[in-house]
């Protein structure tokens, strides 16, 4: 039996990581960093330097390689699949290092917001423990850094991905929407001139972009923008808050 902690780090920020994440990550015996593909190294490196930062003694690492996710029998069915080989991956992972008591992963954002980590983790065999250490959320890096809060005197607003933004339009009874893990600017599918848009990439990084204005004034900006970016990092990780505007 093990216990297995999993950090919510923020946005990529090292000052991003609370004093109780930070040690967690001194105490834990092994950190289990995933890669992706060359195109997307820089986020192990970024965990790498997190965990340089905040930790005074050499921590034991093991990489693991993030399967592929099929959705040939739809999307549902794809993720649920994926999940399952992930976890694969971390028992695999974990075995190889027989002995350990603390294990930790090193979660973009916060565990509880848009991320699987806890799911995956309910598939180990046999189950371990499982810590959760709070993160600040892109959401919260995304308002700080707009200035601006979440939600208007006593209304309520969503959080929602972009595939259900492109696929169902605008929820109904609210007036913001916060959208997670669009990788395709899915509010080109809404109508340009009725909103207003806070957009923000790398979040809370050095390498923090900005954008905001009525969607139909900066959406073509914020498409350059994002390609741009994308090219010049080799990934990208975005949010964006909309807002009704009056008419």
């Amino acid at each position: 039996m093990f216990e297995l902690n999993l950090i919510g780090i923020g946005t990529g920020n090292p000052d991003h990581v609370t004093f109780q994440g930070a040690q967690a990550i001194r105490d834990v015996d092994l950190i289990l960093i995933p890669r992706k593909g060359n195109n997307k190294a820089d986020l192990a490196g970024i965990r790498e330097q997190i965990i340089e930062q905040v930790s005074d003694t050499p921590v034991k690492i093991a990489y693991f390689d993030i399967p592929e996710r099929k959705s040939e029998d739809g999307y549902l069915r794809g993720v649920d699949d994926w999940h399952d080989a992930i976890a694969l991956r971390w028992q695999d992972t974990i075995a190889a290092h027989a002995g350990v008591q603390q294990v930790a992963l090193l979660i973009w954002g916060d565990p509880s917001l848009y991320d699987s980590s806890l799911r995956i983790a309910s598939r180990l065999a046999p189950a371990p423990k499982i810590r959760v250490i709070p993160g600040i959320t892109a959401l919260q890096a995304l308002t700080a850094a707009h200035a601006i809060p979440i939600n208007d005197i006593g209304a309520p607003y969503v959080v929602t991905t972009g595939r259900r933004i492109r696929d169902e339009g605008w929820p109904a009874g609210v007036e913001k929407v916060a959208v997670m893990l669009d990788g395709e600017c899915s509010f080109q599918h809404l109508p340009m001139g009725a909103y207003h848009i806070w957009w923000g990439a790398y979040v809370g990084m050095k390498e923090q972009i900005l954008i905001q204005g009525p969607l139909d004034d900066v959406a073509q900006s914020i498409l350059d923008t994002r390609a741009t970016a994308r090219a010049d990092h080799g990934w990208i990780m975005d949010i964006y808050l909309l807002k009704k505007r009056a008419n």
